[in-house]
């Protein structure tokens, strides 16, 4: 179903226009458009998409809240919807009820790791967690003597370091000493580390595609007004050429995170052929993030780079998205593993099946 034809997306999107205009926000002198923009989206019940009923939710399907995600990186949308979507997705892997407030997720980096103690707390620490510092709780994969489970803790117990992206976004380092969760069950087979950071990566994949795109079509529209030897920039061969290779990047990107979403969205479990296809689009949207910005900045010019200008909304957020759930260089070291371990003969059915 195309995002247009989908009420949930659409919704999102109104709501995404409504409250959380770049133009004015990147103007704004405080954070006062965060609280109208954040009730309107848990009114409209789009944080807790991928919550069933049950576990106090929407029970949305996954291709919706992907579509969410997809609206989200076109808004350049600066609050914690796509963490708390992944927060609740995963507290409902183990019939873990999800608060009604903004969560976030962690571990979110490949080797960060939080251990279960036998006594039910919990020890350990994660960085680079988004975040963290404004959320109310946090959905955590922990590994304990038994196994790995699922918990939700409370921000309040935690020691949180603030830290910023690049994007000036949170992205904080969380350290949890004994700290004793809310709630915590077994995680159900099939759920681990590297199922979580996919899941993450698609996500984020998902949004630098959305960003490419209004990056695209801000860069396009500029070309179209910005005047240089009494005619538009869009007319020179050079500027032209820049603006199919972006052209280019944004599509490829949203090819592949769709493809990314689609196939996990109709998968029944995180297997080999979801792992190639979540790989993939973290790597190829990274690369494109990377391009991208780089020639929308370069046909801006200076204007481009100033505070006032909205394109670094989405070119900030986009390069900063690259390094969230692993990096493209941890995921082609793994994927290169994968491909190894399968073998040469293993690698084109592989392909060709997708």
């Amino acid at each position: 179903m195309a995002d247009n034809d989908n009420i949930v997306v659409a919704t999102a999107e109104r709501i995404f226009a409504d409250l959380a205009d770049p133009q004015t926000i990147t103007h704004s002198t405080d954070a006062s458009w965060r609280t109208p923009l954040l009730h309107a989206l848990s009114d409209a019940g789009l944080p807790l998409s991928w919550v069933p009923e049950s576990c106090n939710g929407s029970g949305a399907s996954l291709a919706d809240g992907f579509g969410v995600l997809s609206a989200a990186g076109r808004a350049g949308l600066s609050v914690p919807l796509a963490e708390t979507m992944l927060a609740g997705w995963l507290l409902a892997q183990a019939d873990i009820a999800s608060p009604s407030d903004a969560m976030t997720i962690a571990p979110t980096l490949p080797k960060d790791r939080i251990a279960l103690n036998d006594d039910g707390t919990l020890s350990g620490g994660a960085r680079g967690v988004p975040f963290a510092s404004e959320a109310r709780h946090i959905a955590v994969l922990a590994s304990g003597a038994k196994g790995l489970a699922i918990a939700l803790v409370s921000t309040a117990d935690c020691r949180i370091t603030a830290g910023l992206n690049i994007a000036s976004d949170s992205s904080d380092t969380i350290t949890l000493d004994k700290v004793r969760p809310i709630v915590v069950k077994d995680a159900p087979p099939g759920i681990d580390i590297t199922t979580l950071l996919l899941m993450g990566g698609v996500a984020r994949s998902l949004q630098i595609a959305g960003a490419l795109e209004t990056m695209l079509e801000i860069t396009v529209a500029y070309a179209n007004e910005r005047v240089a030897f009494e005619k538009k920039i869009a007319k020179f061969q050079a500027v032209q050429h820049n603006l199919a290779k972006l052209a280019g990047e944004a599509a490829a990107a949203l090819a592949a995170a769709s493809s990314a979403a689609d196939a996990i969205a109709n998968a029944t479990r995180f297997d080999d052929a979801i792992f190639l296809e979540a790989v993939s689009a973290k790597i190829r949207c990274a690369e494109a993030a990377e391009k991208g910005a780089a020639i929308a900045h370069q046909v801006h010019g200076a204007i481009g780079f100033t505070s006032e200008h909205i394109l670094h909304r989405y070119t900030l957020r986009a390069l900063a998205w690259r390094d969230d759930f692993g990096n493209e260089s941890h995921w082609a070291v793994e994927l290169g593993k994968r491909v190894a371990t399968r073998g040469a003969d293993e690698l084109w059915p592989l392909v060709a099946a997708r």
